[in-house]
């Protein structure tokens, strides 16, 4: 959304409050009074488009995952325990776009660990996982996805499929819900049977097959 500079005569306990609130929030002063406004008179923002798109995906995580709030409104982190010896822990950040085009986002996966061995494990995985995705969806997404996986961590934007431009922002929410859900159990398959990677690879393209099967919208 286009934005303009304005003139406005403001109370100084009001501006106080304003700017002592916007601190809070971890805002500017301009960017929560945009907000105030826009919600009084009904009139969606990116701020309020993604905060609605946050509520719908924290809807659908259950006790499996926890979220975390971020201090900004274009972040929401997640994380979820692996079953490997130590019992290490998956993130996944969430950023979202203000202004999307063709990608919604971006999703960060990583793991915070030292272990040589469980990253190169790590970084296979999630170079099997990009391999389905550009085989399974390459009729969604014929350019390919953009994706980045090294070192134990992963990088995807998330993205538009063609036609599913104009979905709310409560059905962005649960798609991308439903592929870190999706991505999380496949991740978890393959490592239980990490003990023979070929087994692995071949269950996660299973359960990955299965997951397909059963969702509406590709992300």
């Amino acid at each position: 959304m286009k934005k303009s500079v304005y003139s406005l005569v403001l109370m100084d306990d009001v501006v106080q409050a304003v700017d002592d609130l916007a601190s809070r929030m971890g805002t500017s002063r301009s960017n929560l009074i945009n907000q105030i406004l826009a919600e009084h008179v009904s009139l969606s923002t990116p701020e309020k488009r993604m905060k609605d798109i946050f509520s719908s995906l924290e809807e659908l995580m259950d006790e499996t995952f926890q979220v975390q709030t971020q201090s900004a409104a274009s972040m929401l982190s997640i994380r979820s325990p692996l079953r490997y010896k130590y019992k290490p822990t998956i993130r996944y950040s969430v950023e979202l776009y203000a202004v999307p085009e063709n990608a919604v986002g971006k999703l960060r996966v990583s793991l915070r660990t030292q272990n040589a061995q469980l990253l190169q494990s790590l970084t296979d995985f999630f170079q099997i996982w990009a391999t389905l995705e550009n085989h399974y969806l390459h009729r969604y997404f014929p350019q390919g996805i953009r994706w980045e996986a090294a070192d134990g961590k992963f990088t995807r934007e998330l993205m538009f499929p063609p036609g599913k431009e104009e979905v709310t922002s409560e059905e962005l929410g649960n798609t991308i819900a439903s592929y870190i859900q999706m991505l999380d159990a496949v991740m978890k398959t393959y490592f239980a049977a990490l003990d023979s990677p070929t087994t692995a690879a071949v269950q996660a393209e299973n359960m990955y097959r299965q997951y397909l099967q059963n969702r509406s919208t590709i992300i």
